[in-house]
């Protein structure tokens, strides 16, 4: 007990102090008890409340004191400390903790709604003192405290305010034999409001967020001295918790091309992954601020991200059982088996590559052959244009994926902070078919009651982003698009749906969101079941992703032109036509070697129904060399309307040209050999 100068009796000091100023003693020394305990995992100090402050991330930090040299506390304690939050635990999860089993020991948590709990063991009882949800906000330093007196509860408070008491009576079974915990569970726990618990494994996982000045006391401080010791510290500034954002790159239209890069969240997340500096994979476009981004946080799957941040997204391959719940790529979550290649990337085209295996959160492989080892692997080819759209092409081994399965869900993110009426209209999709008829789905008051009057053979998809450029999906003809329903309006008022993908490390298929505290998915409507394709061993898929700033009207006269591309017919020799691939959005052409360096010719028959809408043109052995261009006659300079490019094989090397050209008639190309490019090296 400490003493007055004048010999009277002072306010004892608690049996736990840890201030996490550093100096000396190292930043997890206990004043009071006068021990230095070992901080474990990733952390940092930074300004606290009072001086600094222990960050721990969210994921590995966790101070842990042995049993033996823990506080040895009675029937009345008392425990209170400085908090901010960057996100709220997956579950609950302590500030301290000394229990075992919840049959002995206290626990004092914030919980996954920001509720804020005092627990112990009385009577034979786990009892729970907590306060109501959201009592402990985000981003903001907030001061907690619990107390309990054997002969009146527990109480708990925020801020110097009672927000949750418990009344009980008699002497807690403490858990002498456990150790002390700050800041973790003492072992794995799964999240709560998760949607299948078979599908859900046990996560460590810490506070996301600081701590300061934590204090034990074995005794039970009153309502005003709690007050008084919350008023006694004024933080000098908001803790350094910035607002997270999933990354898309530098702002603004860019080079177009595929681009290595590491794409950087926070902190805290990126310490996690053991990476160089060419992670990821960011595609931009000189005439649009659109991008397109493949990023760990996603598992590689890709996003089209508008001017403003809005982020759109699509499922993988998907397959589930009723052992192991969903086999995607979003259980991932380290990319053991998600992986993602720039193929090309030129003036004219860029092709990537992402490549996964379906696994569940038991991390394990769908359909795996018990004889060679192999289980399913999806390849999918992105070849994307200067025109912000691209074909997606979904290729796996012929009867290697079976069922049950699904190939696309149309899934937007909000990030941390946004609710989904910050990222999409009440007019959440608007859907046509190739003859031009249009319907809406929106978010209502009654979706029960109220269906949406829709043509039918929709194949054209546009989601409503509150952004100029919104994201949509073509499919080819034969496709079902599935629920195309109405959601309720009450949605637009609350986060994502789910949190547990994107950027989520828990082990979970599946969790309901509980506040705008992470990076969040909604919707997952429509979904489409497109027509599926068949050769040499291998099954695929086609449709022709982007974004517009355009009309529905104008994404019709798009969907025409690739699913009915018009004819390109060949005159004159030297040139063998392979038609059109929807898979590349582009002619295929081969040069005959014997012919020399003939010119092509070709007409284009554009029509109405078939429509030219920014043409590629693919020929194969054209070799090194550049090219002109001319459209009915009129010469066209290299620049933003026409542009090339090479692909390099170990046999050859093929022309890629592609031009922006709008027509609804016949149109004549003449494309000539010009000098040899100069290999692209940026």
């Amino acid at each position: 007990m400490n003493t007055s100068r004048n010999g009277e009796s002072a306010t004892p000091e608690p049996v736990a102090w840890w201030r996490f100023d550093g100096g000396a003693h190292g930043p997890a020394w206990d004043s009071a008890a006068r021990i230095e305990d070992l901080i474990e995992g990733n952390h940092r100090l930074l300004a606290g409340a009072s001086g600094r402050a222990l960050r721990l991330d969210g994921f590995t930090t966790v101070i842990t004191r042995p049993a033996a040299r823990a506080p040895r506390l009675a029937g009345r304690f008392t425990i209170e400390a400085w908090i901010a939050l960057a996100a709220y635990p997956w579950d609950e999860c302590p500030l301290v903790d000394r229990s075992r089993n919840r049959e002995a020991g206290y626990r004092f948590a914030v919980g996954p709604r920001g509720e804020v709990s005092l627990q112990l063991s009385l009577c034979g009882e786990w009892k729970t003192c907590a306060s109501g949800d959201g009592a402990v906000p985000l981003r903001r330093w907030v001061h907690l405290a619990g107390s309990f007196d054997a002969d009146d509860g527990l109480t708990v408070y925020v801020n110097g305010a009672q927000v949750g008491r418990l009344a009980a009576r008699g002497e807690p079974a403490h858990a002498e034999d456990a150790d002390l915990r700050i800041g973790m569970n003492d072992g794995p726990r799964k999240p709560s409001h998760i949607h299948r618990d078979h599908g859900t494994l046990g996560s460590w996982f810490s506070l996301d967020g600081i701590l300061d000045e934590l204090k034990i006391h074995d005794r039970v401080l009153t309502a005003d001295e709690i007050a008084a010791s919350c008023q006694a510290t004024t933080p000098a500034a908001a803790p350094d918790l910035p607002p997270r954002v999933m990354p898309s790159g530098p702002p603004g239209p860019g080079r177009f091309g595929a681009y290595y890069c590491r794409l950087e969240y926070c902190h805290e997340w990126d310490a996690l992954w053991p990476v160089g500096p060419d992670a990821d994979v960011l595609v931009r476009f000189d005439a649009s601020a659109a991008r397109v981004v493949f990023w760990r946080g996603t598992r590689y799957s890709p996003a089209w991200v508008s001017e403003n941040g809005l982020w759109m997204a699509d499922q993988s391959v998907e397959a589930w059982n009723d052992q192991e719940g969903c086999f995607e790529h979003m259980q991932d979550r380290h990319c053991r088996y998600s992986h993602v290649r720039v193929i090309e990337s030129t003036d004219a085209r860029v092709v990537v590559h992402w490549r996964y295996a379906p696994v569940s959160a038991h991390n394990h492989l769908w359909r795996v052959d018990e004889k060679t080892g192999w289980a399913c692997w999806i390849d999918e080819y992105y070849c994307l244009y200067p025109d912000v759209m691209g074909v997606r092409k979904v290729i796996w081994k012929t009867g290697t994926l079976g069922d049950p399965r699904q190939f696309q869900e149309s899934i937007p993110f909000c990030h941390p902070g946004q609710l989904q009426g910050d990222v999409v209209e009440a007019d959440y999709a608007t859907v046509a078919n190739l003859n031009g008829q249009t319907g809406v789905l929106s978010f209502v008051a009654d979706p029960g009651n109220e269906k949406p009057v829709l043509p039918g053979d929709l194949t054209i998809q546009m989601h409503n982003l509150k952004s100029a450029n919104r994201p949509f999906i073509l499919f080819e003809p034969g496709n079902d698009m599935r629920y195309t329903v109405h959601k309720g309006l009450a949605a637009l008022s609350g986060p994502g749906s789910c949190c547990h993908w994107p950027v989520g490390q828990a082990i979970c298929d599946g969790r309901t969101s509980q506040a705008a505290d992470r990076p969040t998915s909604f919707l997952g409507f429509p979904i489409s079941y497109p027509p599926l394709h068949e050769a040499d061993g291998r099954s695929w898929w086609n449709g022709l992703y982007g974004m517009t700033d355009g009309p529905i009207d104008r994404l019709v006269i798009v969907a025409r032109s690739w699913a009915n591309a018009p004819e390109l017919r060949v005159e004159g020799g030297g040139f063998t036509s392979g038609g059109y691939d929807l898979g590349q959005r582009a002619y295929r052409l081969r040069r005959d070697a014997a012919a020399g360096r003939p010119d092509l010719e070709a007409v284009l028959l554009g029509s109405n129904e078939s429509p030219i809408h920014n043409p590629a043109i693919v020929i194969a052995d054209w070799g090194r060399s550049g090219a002109s261009l001319a459209i009915d006659g009129r010469n066209v300079p290299r620049g933003p309307d026409f542009r090339i490019g090479h692909r390099h094989r170990v046999d050859g090397s093929d022309l890629v040209a592609w031009i922006r050209l709008e027509a609804a008639r016949q149109v004549r190309l003449s494309l000539r050999p010009g000098p040899p490019e100069k290999e692209q090296t940026e």
